[in-house]
C-alpha cells in the first residue's frame, strides 16, 4: 500500500487527521469523561466537552484528548471500549501510534547524531551500501531521509486497498523487503529537489539505526527515547498483531454487498512492515511525555534538535523537518505528527515553548481516508481556541 502523504497539521486547523463521512451506526453513548485542573477555563473546557459529545458516532468509537497551557491543562475521554459491551472507553488505553512512530524514529538518530556515530550530512549509501542499487548514483544524505527530501519511492507493502490489507492482516512483511521493492524502481527526483513524505525514508532509518548500533531498533529506541522521556507503557510490538493492556477497539466501517456498511473490528493486526514508521503502541499521557521532554531538549540536545524544528532549505513550500511538520495558526506556530493505523488515529503537537500542547487518540472509523474527520476537526478547534 502507498505511503499516506496527508497529516493532521495539513488538513485542519493544525496537525490535520483523517476520516471520512460514513453510515452511522446506532449507538448509545455513555456519558463523556474529563477531568480538568486549574483554570477549568483554561483551555475552553465547554467547547472540548463539545467536540467529545459527537463520540462515539458515525466518525469515531472512542477518543481520548489532553490539552496543555501554561494556565491550565484538560483530560477527557468519550465513547465506547467496545461495541459489543458498549462500556465506556478506557481513558488509559493503549492504541496504535501510527506514523507519530515517526517523532521517536528522528529522536534516536538525532541522539546518535549528538554522540558523532551519525553523521546527518553523510551519505547513507556509506552506511548501508548493499541497500541501494546503481540507479542511486547521487549521494543521499541522513539528513534528506529525516525529511522526506531523499527521492526514494514506496515500497509495495501487502496490498492497495482495504480489501487486499485486511486479508493479509496477520501476514509479516519485513521491512526489509519492502525497502529493496522501493530501491528496485529507481530515485523518483533527485536528492533535495523534492518533498515528498514518504514510510521507507524512516524504514531505511530504521536499518542505519540497527547498522550503526550493532542493536535491534525497538532496542535503541526504548534506550534512547522511550526510557528518557519517561514512557512506560509504550512498545514496539513487531509481529504481534494483538494491542497488549486496556484498549479500546478499532473499527473500520465498510460496505456490505447490498450498499449497506458495517464497522468491521480492525483491532488485531500485524503491522511489522510499518516498524520504524509507524509501529509503536502508546498512551496519550505517554506521547505528552515524549513531546514535553521533546521541546525542552531533555531527550535531543541541541544543536540537533533544532533539526526538528527546521524544513530544508530551497524549498519554500515544505512543512516537514526531521520528524516533525509545521503549521501556522494565527500568530502561533504549532509543530507536530498525526498518524493512522485502521481503525486508530493519533496526534500530538504544539507550540515550541509548550505554551499550548495537544495529545490525542480517535478511534476513527475510517482512520485511513483522505477526508477530514469531524471529530478531530472538532477537538483541535477547541484545543487551539
Amino acid at each position: 500500500m502507498r505511503a499516506r502523504t496527508s497529516s493532521v497539521l495539513a488538513a485542519s486547523l493544525v496537525l490535520a487527521l483523517s476520516a471520512g463521512p460514513l453510515a452511522a451506526p446506532a449507538f448509545a453513548a455513555p456519558p463523556t469523561s474529563a477531568a480538568a485542573t486549574h483554570r477549568s477555563d483554561v483551555p475552553d473546557a465547554k467547547a472540548l466537552r463539545a467536540a467529545l459529545a459527537m463520540v462515539p458516532g458515525e466518525h469515531a468509537t472512542a477518543a481520548l484528548v489532553r490539552v496543555g497551557r501554561t494556565d491550565g491543562d484538560w483530560h477527557g475521554s468519550a465513547g465506547v471500549r467496545d461495541l459489543a459491551s458498549g462500556r465506556p472507553a478506557h481513558p488509559n488505553a493503549l492504541f496504535r501510534a501510527g506514523s507519530v512512530t515517526k517523532v521517536v524514529t528522528a529522536a534516536t538518530v538525532l541522539r546518535l547524531a549528538a554522540q558523532d556515530d551519525v553523521d546527518l550530512d553523510a551519505p547513507v549509501q556509506g552506511y548501508l551500501p548493499d541497500l541501494f542499487t546503481p540507479a542511486f548514483d547521487k549521494p543521499i544524505s541522513v539528513r534528506q531521509l529525516l525529511n522526506h527530501t531523499s527521492g526514494i519511492q514506496a515500497g509495495d507493502g501487502l496490498g492497495d486497498d482495504f480489501a487486499e490489507l485486511y486479508a493479509h492482516r496477520f501476514d509479516t512483511l519485513d521491512p526489509r523487503k519492502d525497502v529493496a521493492s522501493a530501491i528496485a524502481k529507481g530515485p523518483e527526483f533527485d536528492p533535495g529537489e523534492q518533498q515528498h513524505y514518504l514510510n521507507v525514508n524512516y524504514t531505511i532509518l530504521g536499518l542505519l539505526i540497527e547498522k550503526v548500533t550493532g542493536h535491534s531498533y525497538a532496542a535503541e529506541a526504548t534506550r534512547l527515547v522511550l526510557r528518557p522521556a519517561g514512557m512506560r507503557h509504550t512498545y514496539f510490538p513487531g509481529t504481534d498483531p494483538r494491542v497488549r493492556g486496556p484498549l479500546n477497539r478499532g473499527y473500520q466501517t465498510v460496505e456490505r454487498p447490498d450498499g449497506t456498511t458495517e464497522l468491521l473490528d480492525v483491532t488485531e493486526w500485524n503491522q511489522a512492515d510499518r516498524w520504524a514508521a509507524g509501529d509503536m503502541i502508546s498512551t496519550t499521557a505517554d506521547l505528552e511525555r515524549l513531546l514535553t521532554s521533546l521541546f525542552r531538549g531533555r531527550i535531543v540536545p541541541e544543536p540537533q534538535l533544532e533539526e526538528m524544528f527546521t524544513t530544508p532549505a530551497g524549498l519554500p513550500d515544505a512543512t516537514r523537518s526531521a520528524g516533525l511538520e509545521y503549521k501556522k495558526v494565527g500568530d502561533q506556530i504549532f509543530w507536530g505528527k498525526s498518524g493512522s493505523r485502521y481503525g486508530y488515529s493519533a496526534l500530538i503537537g504544539g507550540t515550541r515553548d509548550l505554551s499550548r500542547t495537544l495529545v490525542c487518540s480517535v478511534n476513527a472509523t475510517d482512520a485511513k481516508s483522505a477526508e477530514s474527520n469531524p471529530v478531530l476537526d472538532a477537538i483541535t478547534a477547541a484545543a487551539l481556541k
